[in-house]
């Protein structure tokens, strides 16, 4: 890999047009070349889901990117099984997303799902986000930094990795720093309204304060400034449960 030009296929949850995946688009052309393959429109906290009772519509909006009437794990399903079948990329970027993707929100992240469908299928895969909305320029010059790195030095271990950056104006001795997952309280409570017709209508409430958020976990590295890069693994089995469930059993 060291000194070839990659393929890198881009994706997001943001939708086709939104900044972050452009962004990132633009910074990496002169170093890769690049296919997205996105959602029509916004589709945060997708999570993994695919779409099975109807078919995916793709358009060709411009050369090299593609816009999918789908969820983010669609988009990648398609793009690495059927658009690039035959000539799978290097390497698959999610994002930038706009806003965090810290502790638990990997669980419901479209970003992370797109990122985790390209491990599913055999890329190494890299989910990027911005813990903010405005520099996504910097946000791509960090992404940047990552992807020359992995070229010179491939990612050494058989994982996707989860990316949060500061929101910041300059990249300029930005520190990376490897993290675990922090965790959150539960959420806030649901909101409930009435709409104009009288009937009862309900959001979500905002997500849960940081519960774990100490040294070492994602949440604690932003906060001090620096790059989160949390490496996960998709087998979520509780395996020092599994002795523990076979005794259970055999109560009586």
């Amino acid at each position: 890999m060291n000194g070839d030009k990659l393929k890198i296929l881009l994706s997001n949850d943001d939708g086709v047009h939104a900044k972050g995946i452009r962004f990132l688009a633009a910074e990496l052309r002169d170093i890769a070349d690049i296919i997205i393959v996105a959602p029509d429109r916004n589709r945060s906290g997708a999570s993994n889901s695919l779409t099975l009772e109807q078919p995916l519509r793709v358009n060709e909006i411009e050369p090299n990117v593609y816009s999918v009437q789908g969820t983010p794990t669609d988009c990648v399903h398609f793009a690495l099984n059927e658009l690039m079948k035959n000539d799978l990329p290097d390497l698959l970027l999610s994002g930038i997303n706009h806003g965090a993707n810290l502790g638990d929100d990997v669980l419901y992240s479209g970003t992370v799902a797109a990122a985790m469908e390209g491990h599913f299928l055999g890329v190494q895969s890299i989910a990027l986000s911005l813990v903010g909305k405005v520099h996504f320029d910097m946000a791509a010059r960090v992404a940047k930094r990552l992807v020359m790195q992995h070229q010179r030095f491939p990612i050494p271990t058989n994982r996707l990795i989860n990316v949060n950056i500061p929101d910041v104006a300059d990249d300029q001795g930005l520190e990376l720093q490897v993290t675990r997952l922090g965790a959150r309280h539960h959420a806030e409570p649901m909101l409930k309204q009435i709409d104009p017709r009288g009937h009862e209508i309900y959001w979500l409430g905002p997500p849960g304060k940081e519960q774990d958020a100490g040294v070492g976990t994602d949440f604690y590295a932003i906060e001090q400034g620096k790059v989160s890069m949390t490496p996960l693994q998709v087998d979520l089995t509780a395996h020092e449960s599994l002795l523990t469930m076979e005794h259970w059993l055999k109560e009586s």
